[in-house]
Protein backbone atom coordinates (compact mmCIF):
# COMPACT_ATOMS: atom_id res chain seq x y z
CA UNK A 1 0.00 0.00 0.00
CA UNK A 2 2.74 2.36 0.97
CA UNK A 3 4.78 4.42 -2.03
CA UNK A 4 1.92 5.83 -4.53
CA UNK A 5 0.58 8.95 -4.05
CA UNK A 6 -2.25 7.03 -2.68
CA UNK A 7 -2.83 3.76 -1.04
CA UNK A 8 -4.83 1.59 -3.63
CA UNK A 9 -7.69 -0.57 -1.07
CA UNK A 10 -8.63 -2.53 -3.88
CA UNK A 11 -11.30 -4.77 -1.99
CA UNK A 12 -13.36 -1.57 -0.86
CA UNK A 13 -12.68 -0.16 -4.32
CA UNK A 14 -11.44 3.10 -3.22
CA UNK A 15 -7.85 4.67 -2.94
CA UNK A 16 -6.93 7.05 0.74
CA UNK A 17 -4.35 9.29 0.89
CA UNK A 18 -3.63 12.15 3.31
CA UNK A 19 -1.42 15.44 3.52
CA UNK A 20 -0.43 18.13 5.90
CA UNK A 21 0.55 22.06 6.01
CA UNK A 22 2.49 23.18 8.59
CA UNK A 23 2.83 26.73 9.08
CA UNK A 24 6.00 28.12 9.50
CA UNK A 25 7.22 24.64 7.12
CA UNK A 26 4.41 24.62 3.84
CA UNK A 27 3.61 28.13 3.77
CA UNK A 28 3.58 31.37 5.96
CA UNK A 29 0.39 33.39 6.61
CA UNK A 30 2.27 36.50 5.73
CA UNK A 31 1.47 35.93 2.43
CA UNK A 32 -1.52 33.62 2.47
CA UNK A 33 -5.17 34.38 3.17
CA UNK A 34 -7.05 31.72 4.93
CA UNK A 35 -9.06 31.16 1.72
CA UNK A 36 -6.27 30.43 0.07
CA UNK A 37 -4.77 28.33 2.85
CA UNK A 38 -8.18 26.22 3.18
CA UNK A 39 -8.12 25.97 -1.10
CA UNK A 40 -4.55 25.21 -1.14
CA UNK A 41 -5.08 22.06 1.23
CA UNK A 42 -7.64 20.37 -0.33
CA UNK A 43 -5.96 20.72 -3.90
CA UNK A 44 -2.91 19.30 -2.85
CA UNK A 45 -4.49 16.25 -1.86
CA UNK A 46 -7.13 15.56 -4.09
CA UNK A 47 -4.12 16.01 -6.63
CA UNK A 48 -2.93 12.85 -4.85
CA UNK A 49 -6.76 11.05 -5.57
CA UNK A 50 -5.87 12.66 -9.49
CA UNK A 51 -2.47 10.90 -9.77
CA UNK A 52 -4.07 7.46 -8.97
CA UNK A 53 -6.57 7.77 -11.65
CA UNK A 54 -9.86 7.72 -8.95
CA UNK A 55 -12.65 10.13 -8.89
CA UNK A 56 -12.69 11.83 -5.79
CA UNK A 57 -15.47 11.67 -3.41
CA UNK A 58 -14.86 12.71 0.39
CA UNK A 59 -12.41 14.71 2.62
CA UNK A 60 -11.82 14.67 6.32
CA UNK A 61 -10.15 17.56 7.81
CA UNK A 62 -7.80 17.75 11.11
CA UNK A 63 -7.28 21.16 12.36
CA UNK A 64 -4.65 22.08 15.04
CA UNK A 65 -4.30 26.11 15.90
CA UNK A 66 -3.12 28.72 18.65
CA UNK A 67 -5.08 29.63 20.70
CA UNK A 68 -4.88 33.28 19.35
CA UNK A 69 -6.82 32.58 15.85
CA UNK A 70 -9.97 33.74 15.47
CA UNK A 71 -13.10 31.88 14.84
CA UNK A 72 -13.01 33.97 11.44
CA UNK A 73 -9.99 32.32 10.69
CA UNK A 74 -11.51 29.12 10.76
CA UNK A 75 -14.49 30.06 8.63
CA UNK A 76 -12.65 31.75 6.23
CA UNK A 77 -10.60 28.50 6.27
CA UNK A 78 -13.51 26.11 5.20
CA UNK A 79 -14.73 28.30 2.74
CA UNK A 80 -11.76 27.95 0.67
CA UNK A 81 -12.15 24.25 1.35
CA UNK A 82 -16.04 24.33 -0.09
CA UNK A 83 -14.43 26.37 -3.06
CA UNK A 84 -12.11 23.66 -3.72
CA UNK A 85 -14.51 20.74 -3.05
CA UNK A 86 -16.93 22.72 -5.72
CA UNK A 87 -14.75 22.66 -8.75
CA UNK A 88 -15.71 19.31 -9.41
CA UNK A 89 -18.77 17.64 -10.92
CA UNK A 90 -20.03 15.84 -8.79
CA UNK A 91 -18.31 17.63 -5.97
CA UNK A 92 -16.00 16.39 -3.53
CA UNK A 93 -18.15 16.36 0.31
CA UNK A 94 -16.32 17.33 3.48
CA UNK A 95 -16.95 14.08 5.41
CA UNK A 96 -15.89 15.03 9.03
CA UNK A 97 -12.35 15.48 11.06
CA UNK A 98 -11.07 16.85 14.06
CA UNK A 99 -9.98 20.38 15.68
CA UNK A 100 -7.45 20.67 19.00
CA UNK A 101 -4.97 23.17 19.96
CA UNK A 102 -1.51 23.34 18.96
CA UNK A 103 1.63 26.43 18.72
CA UNK A 104 1.22 26.59 15.07
CA UNK A 105 -1.50 26.02 12.46
CA UNK A 106 -2.04 22.63 11.07
CA UNK A 107 -3.93 21.30 8.95
CA UNK A 108 -3.97 17.40 7.53
CA UNK A 109 -6.56 16.41 4.78
CA UNK A 110 -7.74 12.31 3.94
CA UNK A 111 -8.71 12.49 0.64
CA UNK A 112 -11.02 9.22 -0.46
CA UNK A 113 -11.35 8.38 -4.36
CA UNK A 114 -13.73 6.14 -5.85
CA UNK A 115 -12.04 3.42 -8.16
CA UNK A 116 -14.99 1.81 -10.28
CA UNK A 117 -14.61 1.63 -13.92
CA UNK A 118 -11.14 3.00 -13.19
CA UNK A 119 -7.92 1.37 -14.10
CA UNK A 120 -5.51 1.80 -11.29
CA UNK A 121 -2.66 1.40 -11.19
CA UNK A 122 1.11 2.48 -9.44
CA UNK A 123 3.70 4.51 -10.79
CA UNK A 124 5.99 1.27 -11.34
CA UNK A 125 4.73 0.62 -14.56
CA UNK A 126 6.43 2.93 -17.20
CA UNK A 127 8.11 0.19 -19.64
CA UNK A 128 10.78 0.83 -22.45
CA UNK A 129 9.30 2.97 -25.16
CA UNK A 130 6.73 4.66 -23.78
CA UNK A 131 5.94 8.35 -24.46
CA UNK A 132 5.76 11.14 -21.17
CA UNK A 133 2.53 13.25 -21.30
CA UNK A 134 2.03 16.12 -18.90
CA UNK A 135 -0.98 18.27 -17.67
CA UNK A 136 0.41 21.28 -18.37
CA UNK A 137 3.00 23.87 -17.28
CA UNK A 138 5.85 23.50 -15.02
CA UNK A 139 8.57 25.95 -12.90
CA UNK A 140 5.16 28.90 -11.99
CA UNK A 141 4.56 27.65 -9.06
CA UNK A 142 8.02 28.24 -8.05
CA UNK A 143 8.15 31.15 -9.77
CA UNK A 144 5.22 32.68 -7.61
CA UNK A 145 6.93 31.38 -4.46
CA UNK A 146 10.31 33.04 -5.26
CA UNK A 147 8.64 36.15 -6.01
CA UNK A 148 6.08 36.25 -2.29
CA UNK A 149 9.92 35.76 -0.36
CA UNK A 150 11.49 38.48 -2.13
CA UNK A 151 8.57 40.75 -1.71
CA UNK A 152 7.27 41.25 -4.68
CA UNK A 153 3.16 40.92 -6.36
CA UNK A 154 3.86 40.24 -10.28
CA UNK A 155 3.67 38.66 -12.49
CA UNK A 156 0.12 37.81 -10.33
CA UNK A 157 -0.53 34.89 -12.32
CA UNK A 158 3.00 33.33 -11.23
CA UNK A 159 1.77 33.52 -7.45
CA UNK A 160 -1.64 32.69 -8.09
CA UNK A 161 0.13 29.04 -9.63
CA UNK A 162 1.54 28.77 -5.93
CA UNK A 163 -1.51 29.61 -3.94
CA UNK A 164 -3.87 28.60 -5.74
CA UNK A 165 -3.07 25.22 -7.45
CA UNK A 166 -5.81 23.12 -9.00
CA UNK A 167 -5.79 19.18 -9.16
CA UNK A 168 -5.93 17.65 -12.79
CA UNK A 169 -8.53 15.72 -12.06
CA UNK A 170 -9.70 15.41 -15.50
CA UNK A 171 -6.46 14.07 -17.53
CA UNK A 172 -6.41 11.27 -14.63
CA UNK A 173 -9.88 10.55 -15.29
CA UNK A 174 -9.16 10.08 -19.15
CA UNK A 175 -6.26 7.73 -18.62
CA UNK A 176 -7.68 5.94 -15.95
CA UNK A 177 -10.91 5.38 -17.85
CA UNK A 178 -9.81 4.85 -21.21
CA UNK A 179 -6.52 2.91 -21.25
CA UNK A 180 -5.98 -0.72 -21.96
CA UNK A 181 -2.41 -1.01 -21.21
CA UNK A 182 -0.06 -0.43 -17.86
CA UNK A 183 0.81 2.99 -17.28
CA UNK A 184 2.39 4.65 -14.73
CA UNK A 185 1.42 8.52 -13.14
CA UNK A 186 2.74 10.76 -10.97
CA UNK A 187 1.83 14.54 -9.82
CA UNK A 188 4.34 16.94 -9.82
CA UNK A 189 4.10 18.24 -5.85
CA UNK A 190 7.61 17.95 -5.37
CA UNK A 191 8.95 18.93 -8.89
CA UNK A 192 9.08 17.62 -12.67
CA UNK A 193 12.53 16.08 -12.43
CA UNK A 194 12.00 14.54 -9.26
CA UNK A 195 8.76 13.33 -10.76
CA UNK A 196 10.18 11.50 -13.30
CA UNK A 197 13.02 10.01 -11.24
CA UNK A 198 10.34 8.31 -9.19
CA UNK A 199 8.62 7.04 -11.83
CA UNK A 200 11.89 5.84 -13.66
CA UNK A 201 13.26 4.76 -10.20
CA UNK A 202 10.43 2.86 -9.10
CA UNK A 203 9.88 1.22 -12.66
CA UNK A 204 13.22 0.37 -13.53
CA UNK A 205 13.83 1.85 -16.79
CA UNK A 206 15.61 5.41 -17.78
CA UNK A 207 13.88 8.37 -18.84
CA UNK A 208 15.07 10.58 -21.62
CA UNK A 209 14.13 14.43 -21.76
CA UNK A 210 14.04 16.87 -24.40
CA UNK A 211 13.79 20.53 -22.63
CA UNK A 212 12.49 21.84 -25.37
CA UNK A 213 9.47 20.23 -25.55
CA UNK A 214 8.79 20.67 -21.28
CA UNK A 215 5.29 23.03 -21.39
CA UNK A 216 6.10 26.33 -19.70
CA UNK A 217 4.98 29.87 -19.38
CA UNK A 218 7.20 31.83 -21.94
CA UNK A 219 7.23 34.24 -19.39
CA UNK A 220 9.22 32.48 -16.80
CA UNK A 221 12.21 33.07 -18.56
CA UNK A 222 12.57 37.01 -17.22
CA UNK A 223 14.05 34.80 -14.17
CA UNK A 224 17.82 34.44 -13.72
CA UNK A 225 17.09 30.41 -13.12
CA UNK A 226 14.15 29.67 -15.14
CA UNK A 227 15.14 26.78 -16.15
CA UNK A 228 16.43 25.17 -12.66
CA UNK A 229 12.22 26.68 -11.68
CA UNK A 230 11.08 24.44 -14.71
CA UNK A 231 13.08 21.52 -13.79
CA UNK A 232 13.49 21.16 -9.84
CA UNK A 233 10.80 23.59 -8.22
CA UNK A 234 7.59 21.99 -7.12
CA UNK A 235 4.06 22.66 -6.28
CA UNK A 236 3.03 23.34 -9.74
CA UNK A 237 0.52 19.79 -8.92
CA UNK A 238 0.48 18.65 -12.79
CA UNK A 239 0.36 15.12 -13.42
CA UNK A 240 3.26 13.33 -15.76
CA UNK A 241 2.35 9.78 -17.09
CA UNK A 242 4.66 7.31 -18.84
CA UNK A 243 2.02 5.99 -21.60
CA UNK A 244 1.99 3.10 -24.56
CA UNK A 245 3.45 5.58 -27.76
CA UNK A 246 -0.14 4.92 -29.28
CA UNK A 247 -2.32 6.37 -26.25
CA UNK A 248 -3.88 9.97 -27.46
Amino acid sequence: YIGDDCAYLKEMGIVITQDSLVEGVHFSLDYITPEQLGYKSVMVNLSDIAASGAEPKYITVSLSMPACIESKFVEKLYTGMQKACRQYNPQVKIAGGDITGGDKVFISICAIGSTINRRILSRKNAKPGYKIIVSGNHGSSAAGLYLLLNGKNTPEKFIKSHLEPKAQILFGEKIAETIMQDYAMMDTSDGLMDTLSAIAYESGVSVEVDFDKIPYDKDIKQFENWQDLILYGGEDYQLIAAVPQDFE
